[in-house]
């Protein structure tokens, strides 16, 4: 048997080992399904793709939409949802 150490965030491993548990596994043995799964299908077994949430446009709309809340009080908020 082979030993892998990696590094992970400490709140990155709790979630997973959570779910894992919840899977009723262990994070060693959702691992090991992964990395088998990869060598034998010769990709990730999940789409990877860039949560848009995160995208630039939407930050600086959100930071508007917090300034303008804060400049208001938190009472008015204009919300645009033509785009």
């Amino acid at each position: 048997m082979a030993q892998i150490s990696l590094r992970i965030e400490d709140d990155v491993k709790k979630m997973a080992e959570q779910a894992c548990a919840d899977i009723g596994m262990s994070l060693s043995t959702a691992i090991n399904i992964y990395l088998k799964k990869l060598g034998r299908e010769k990709r990730i077994p999940f789409e990877v793709a860039v949560d848009p949430f995160y995208s630039q446009e939407n930050m600086t709309r959100l930071k508007e939409s917090v300034a303008q809340m804060e400049a208001t009080g938190g009472t008015v908020h204009e919300v645009d949802f033509d785009d």
